[in-house]
């Protein structure tokens, strides 16, 4: 099973495979890219809501990789569906295919590269230079903002 994110709809994604998505995708999406959401949905597509508890697990993990910042609430619960569902996630999001990978959920790009490796972020104050695992959003030690940084 493909479980899908916009970016399927929006390249015009083709599978043989069976296809999954959540209601949220189909809220980012407009014009062509919403009709075939639609019509993938007519023609069986199943539509998934994945339960809290797993979408907390994906929260967990995300946190760990340092990505839990640049994920919205779609992405984290499109995650959640493929680990539910057992499904390879479809998707050119970068940190979305980082946390899956934490969670040994398989991915497929659409239209990009996909990652070559999986990392876990840092962040490093803009003031004094210090690093975190965390981001704590200033820095506790100097008060300024902490930026996310390739741990690579």
């Amino acid at each position: 099973m493909r479980l899908l994110d916009s970016s399927a709809f929006i390249n015009d994604y083709h599978t043989d495979d069976q296809t999954a998505s959540i209601p949220a995708v189909r809220e980012e999406l407009d014009g062509s890219a919403a009709m075939r959401f639609e019509a993938m949905e007519g023609a069986g597509m199943h539509v998934h809501i994945p339960t809290e508890g797993t979408v907390a697990k994906v929260r967990r993990a995300a946190k760990e990789t340092g990505d839990a910042g640049v994920l919205s609430d779609t992405d984290t619960r499109l995650v959640a569906a493929a680990f539910e569902l057992d499904a390879t996630l479809v998707t050119d999001d970068y940190a979305m295919q980082n946390v899956a990978s934490r969670l040994n959920i398989d991915c497929d790009v659409v239209s990009q590269d996909g990652i070559s490796e999986q990392r876990t972020w840092r962040y490093q104050c803009q003031g004094c230079g210090r690093e975190f695992d965390e981001d704590e959003g200033r820095c506790p030690v100097c008060g300024m903002d902490l930026t996310r940084k390739n741990p690579s």
